[in-house]
């Protein structure tokens, strides 16, 4: 008892007022975050670097290693698009170059046969990768673990051997389709590098920052409550299948609209392109950087698709390293290099939600007081007090 009571007095320093319905804690965590000028205007300088460093890297690196850069930043979107199902979700999905065949046909075929403008294409590309894998993932939603990674391997598969088909007499089979209409913004077309290497990281801090708040959102925390226990989430009324769903609807309607940007950058779309070896290095990614995170994702972009890049004078030895390293992880680190971090939340943001909050503010101890500021620690019960019961009804 007195272990437990001194567990409680460490975690939380917490007032106990007893209401007509239930007891409510005023509670905050051990560790608040602290805030002032001196952090924020740490914050302030390190973003201004950030984006300063961005904006230059182009004229500091030539067009080689820009059109590196873009290879990886369209990666790194499609990481994070992956994410939403993989790291948040927590379904094991293998067939995510399927979406992104199906983006990238979109836009060939309306930008060679009907003369469509390529930025047009962008949002039907994504619409029309959504709506594929609404139609291919709601059959085989019910499957857990290596059942659905397996199934979504053959999706890739049958969405290959089809495009090499060429169905309709519209994908142009194995050669593909060649795309000469550029991408044109304001009478501006982008064809450069540098070009491209700007466009594509206004994408990237959008994809960033809308999966960040999806992250932190009613939708993300249903997400993550699936991947933790799905069991336990559809007890407590959780629609897991309709979150499945929309994770993997949102996660194929972006991976459409990088296949416009990959299709408008290479100016050709094959086969070749969207076969099961993109998806097993969309899912090293994913795994490597640390599932469930956004920094981790962008980490495991950089390593995987730059560094054999750079080290591309030991390409007899890129594999060889690649796959010890991959090894080394799943054994030392399985979790990734930057796995996400614990969530935490404030107790004190949900006071007043609930009648037992209502009945605080109208307690005449806390009248003209804040509802969630906790009271003078000196006005605690003591450890003793806990031990003894004789702290509940203060």
């Amino acid at each position: 008892m007195i272990r437990r009571a001194a567990h409680q007095l460490r975690r939380y320093r917490a007032r106990s007022v007893l209401g007509p319905e239930r007891y409510v804690f005023l509670a905050e965590w051990r560790n608040p975050p602290r805030s002032g000028p001196s952090g924020l205007g740490l914050s302030v300088g390190l973003s201004l670097a950030l984006v300063t460093m961005l904006l230059t890297l182009p004229s500091v690196l030539g067009l080689y290693w820009t059109d590196l850069v873009n290879d990886m930043m369209i990666y790194a979107v499609l990481a994070l698009s992956l994410n939403v199902i993989l790291g948040h979700c927590g379904l094991f999905h293998m067939g995510h170059a399927a979406f992104y065949a199906v983006g990238a046909y979109t836009t060939a075929i309306l930008a060679t046969r009907f003369d469509v403008p390529i930025l047009l294409t962008l949002p039907l590309a994504g619409a029309l990768a959504g709506l594929f894998a609404l139609l291919v993932a709601r059959p085989i939603i019910h499957l857990r673990g290596d059942y659905l990674l397996v199934v979504t391997i053959g999706i890739v598969e049958i969405v290959n051997i089809a495009l090499k088909s060429n169905i309709f007499g519209l994908t142009g089979g194995a050669n593909g389709l060649l795309i000469l209409n550029p991408i044109s913004i304001f009478g501006h077309e982008i064809v450069s590098p540098v070009d491209f290497y700007y466009f594509i990281l206004l994408i990237l801090a959008v994809t960033i920052l809308l999966f960040y708040l999806a992250q932190n959102s009613r939708f993300g925390r249903a997400l993550n409550y699936i991947k933790q226990d799905e069991l336990a989430a559809e007890s407590t009324g959780v629609n897991t299948a309709h979150y499945k769903l929309a994770a993997f609807v949102l996660g194929a309607v972006w991976a459409g609209m990088l296949g416009t940007v990959f299709a408008a950058k290479i100016e050709t779309v094959s086969p070749g392109s969207f076969s099961y070896a993109q998806s097993v290095l969309l899912f090293a990614i994913v795994i490597l950087g640390g599932p469930g995170s956004i920094t981790g994702v962008l980490l495991g972009a950089f390593l995987i698709i730059s560094l054999p890049e750079i080290f591309r004078d030991l390409q007899n030895y890129r594999m060889l390293v690649f796959g010890a390293a991959m090894v080394a992880m799943m054994i030392f680190r399985p979790q990734g290099l930057m796995p996400p971090g614990r969530r935490r939340y404030k107790v004190g943001q949900f006071l007043g939600r609930f009648p037992a909050g209502a009945a605080l503010r109208r307690n005449k101890q806390l009248e003209g007081a804040d509802p969630t500021a906790l009271t003078d620690p000196a006005d605690l019960p003591s450890l003793a007090d806990l031990a003894n019961g004789e702290g509940k009804g203060r």
